[in-house]
């Protein structure tokens, strides 16, 4: 991988027309959030996919991020204490967010405003701070990024 690519670790999905990419330690629980918003963007009607679990290309195409998929995980994702699971995925998607997964009691009441999250070089999206025990997590992404 080159200064214009990256493989990181993280969960990517596409809501919509929105790639979100899920940022953290293993044990974070990237893949569980990335799950749950899936499917509950799924129940409300809208378009979600998978990208790429565990494994991230992350990639510069003029001013975006792209993030791709290895081929050896494609429909994979990771699901602790419930192994792996297969579900359908998509190649590629632009990224628009960074969602880092939190401990509601061990983080600030109010994130720093305009945070970022340095992905390939110079290149950042915003960042989001979403709580691991939120029931309804799209819903609270959703909100996020509309206001």
């Amino acid at each position: 991988m080159s200064a214009r690519s990256a493989n990181i670790h993280a969960t990517a999905i596409v809501v919509g027309t929105t790639g979100l990419v899920f940022l953290g330690p293993s044990g974070s629980g990237k893949s569980q959030l990335a799950f749950d918003c899936l499917t509950e963007a799924r129940l409300h009607g809208h378009f979600a996919a998978l990208v790429a679990d565990d494994q991230v290309f992350v990639s510069r195409f003029g001013a975006h991020l792209v993030a791709s998929r290895p081929a050896t995980i494609r429909d994979l994702i990771e699901l602790r204490h419930g192994g792996i699971a297969r579900i359908g995925s998509i190649p590629r998607a632009v990224l628009h967010y960074a969602i880092i997964p939190v401990d509601r009691l061990s983080v600030e009441r109010l994130p720093p405003g305009k945070a970022r999250a340095n992905l390939l070089g110079d290149m950042s999206l915003p960042r989001l701070q979403v709580p691991t025990d939120l029931r309804l997590p799209f819903s609270f992404i959703n909100a996020l990024i509309l206001s």
